[in-house]
């Protein structure tokens, strides 16, 4: 067995012995509360059962004037007496409120003739167990509770780095696709991390860190392992959220524990996902950014403290570059940030490939369509179409994914899972009929729009229908004629309800949402209104600047904004005016069938 075999195993063990301790103090903490509640349930049952026969003081000293008392029976320290009644078989119990006091009535009262057997009984240590018992308690729990929140930080800084740390991952370059430059770029990392010294004699310094940064699900963890994987070297991971603790200077001693690691296994990776949680812009020492200030400086710090002997590479990822603090990504530290992007279509067909590697696909299905209606997808989506897919097939007792398996997978992901069971009234089943053909018609007679898939009335999701669109190619730049013309195609629903109902829904309410928002940007921040010109009105952080032109300058995006709707819906009247005839024939066809595929779709427009 090799020494970091060892090492890793002594590691694993440790982390599972502080975790068993762990566990039994939250066991030992939960007797010691269930003990405690069982303890006070029977102490007030006893409490009750004894109110019962209890005698009242006043009624005592009756008893005692009218020589009714044969016996009383005190103990040392209480207040609490046992009185024998005479011609009464059963104890009575009483409660004085001054023990000197009633000695002294006692005594007054056998000079009065009236004898009374008086016996004193010293405390017994087993009777003084409960209230020593219940006046520890508070403080036994409050140390438990401490001890615990001490062990769970501990794990946290002793175990978590060599929890996270993958001695020898098998993931390489050939597990992804679509990022063709993006690896070959990161194939000098590799060379780096297996040849320092080549690179070193040049008189080349390693870089230090490189950021990678798109939007989640692109791979960016993947490409992570898979340089450790392709270069052989340890694979030490942690979230940036791990290095957040409650407790002040806790979060930079992890990250100092992290590094000192990282020397150790030298060569080696060190990634921080989702860095953003401790690398945002630092501004001010209040409060809670104290404590991420303190792990952002200590962070800096050790990057700064790499050696050239040491063959460190710190991997970062994030999906907010700019919310980044500009000292983080100088050079130095950071020396390279990749962008990660949504994989083409080409791309997009070898991630499926990879991931159907494992799975039974029948012969009619075609990888290369999926990836033509799956645009904008990215690596994590596309596995997972393909691993509902499976579940679907395996539910509907198939030999293999087919072709309609994995329909409806990209449906249940894109627009939800179909509610064949609700019940739909004839009425709403017309308005649906209408609003979707209505989508339908109007985005057939617009150049710039996709080509019709399918229509459906039946729900899915939140959706009480759906017009899903046939996207062939990967669209990098939209012009305005095509943002204008999107408008028209959200609108079509409203505007077939207006013209055949006279009347409309709710149903459009995430067509106007979206219609909305595209408008704005086009005025607002991609300089597409003829009025405000080609200035960007959204800052860096998403607020908008309206006073750089006017005072008077939100009025005028709302206008121009209220422009482009207005015009889109009436454009999107015109166009089923003019196609009245086809609208009531695919309605029509709407609510016989409930759903129309492609070919379908297009007989109406070939009569």
């Amino acid at each position: 067995m090799s020494k970091d075999k060892k090492h890793q195993d002594s590691n694993k063990q440790k982390k599972k012995e502080e975790t068993s301790k762990l566990i039994l103090l939250i066991i030992l903490l939960v007797v010691l509360i269930a003990v405690t509640a069982i303890l006070i349930i029977y102490q007030q049952k006893n409490k009750d059962k004894e109110d019962e026969n209890v005698l009242a003081y006043t009624e005592l000293i009756k008893e005692i004037q009218n020589k009714n008392v044969e016996e009383i029976e005190m103990t040392v320290g209480s207040t609490t007496l046992k009185v024998k009644l005479k011609e009464v078989e059963e104890e009575k119990k009483a409660i004085i409120p001054n023990t000197q006091v009633f000695m002294e009535l006692i005594q007054n009262q056998a000079l009065e003739g009236n004898e009374i057997k008086l016996t004193q009984k010293p405390q017994s240590i087993l009777a003084q167990i409960p209230s020593y018992f219940f006046s520890l308690l508070p403080t036994a729990i409050m140390l438990a509770l401490f001890i615990m929140i001490f062990k769970m930080q501990g794990l946290g800084e002793k175990g978590q780095v060599y929890e996270d740390t993958e001695r020898s991952t098998k993931v390489t370059f050939e597990d992804i696709a679509g990022l063709d430059e993006e690896k070959e770029e990161l194939k000098e990392i590799v060379e780096f991390l297996k040849q320092p010294k080549q690179f070193t004699e040049m008189g080349a310094k390693i870089p230090k860190g490189v950021l990678l940064y798109g939007k989640p699900g692109t791979g960016k963890t993947l490409i992570a392992k898979a340089i450790a994987g392709e270069a052989n070297v340890p694979f030490i991971s942690m979230s940036g959220s791990e290095f957040i603790e409650m407790f002040a200077g806790l979060g930079a001693s992890r990250v100092r524990k992290l590094f000192d690691k990282a020397r150790k296994l030298s060569p080696c990776i060190v990634f921080i996902d989702e860095i953003d949680a401790i690398g945002s812009r630092r501004t001010s020492n209040n409060g809670a950014e104290t404590e991420n200030n303190q792990t952002l400086n200590q962070l800096l710090v050790e990057m700064d403290g790499f050696s050239s002997e040491e063959t460190i590479i710190v991997l970062a990822a994030t999906n907010r570059p700019e919310m980044l603090d500009k000292a983080l990504l100088r050079p130095g530290r950071f020396d390279r940030q990749i962008t990660i992007p949504s994989p083409d279509i080409v791309g997009r067909e070898e991630i499926l490939k990879i991931h159907s590697r494992d799975k039974k696909l029948s012969e009619d299905v075609s990888l290369h369509s999926i990836a033509e209606d799956t645009a904008g997808f990215t690596g994590a989506e596309l596995a997972n179409i393909l691993n509902e897919s499976a579940i679907i097939a395996t539910k509907k007792q198939h030999s293999a994914i087919t072709s309609d398996d994995l329909d409806e997978a990209v449906k249940k992901v894109t627009v939800g899972l179909e509610k064949t069971s609700r019940k739909t009234s004839d009425k709403d089943k017309k308005l649906t009929a209408y609003h979707e053909a209505g989508h339908a018609i109007v985005s057939q007679f617009l150049p710039t729009q996709t080509a019709v898939k399918e229509v459906s009335i039946v729900p899915r999701g939140v959706a009480g229908g759906y017009t899903m669109y046939k996207s062939n190619e990967d669209k990098y730049f939209i012009s305005r004629t095509e943002m204008e013309e999107k408008l028209v195609a959200l609108l079509g629903g409203r505007a077939a309800e207006k013209l055949v109902l006279n009347d409309i829904s709710t149903g459009a309410s995430n067509d106007i949402e979206v219609a909305t928002n595209i408008a704005k940007d086009m005025v607002t921040v991609y300089g597409m209104s003829d009025i405000i010109g080609p200035i960007c009105l959204k800052d860096s952080e998403g607020n908008f600047e309206y006073q750089l032109l006017g005072n008077n300058m939100e009025d005028v995006v709302g206008q121009e904004v209220k422009k482009l709707i207005d015009t889109a819906y009436q454009k999107a009247q015109q166009i089923l005016l003019q196609n009245m005839n086809l609208l009531h024939a695919i309605a029509s066809e709407l609510i016989a069938k409930e759903k129309i595929n492609e070919e379908e779709f297009n007989k109406f427009f070939n009569m």
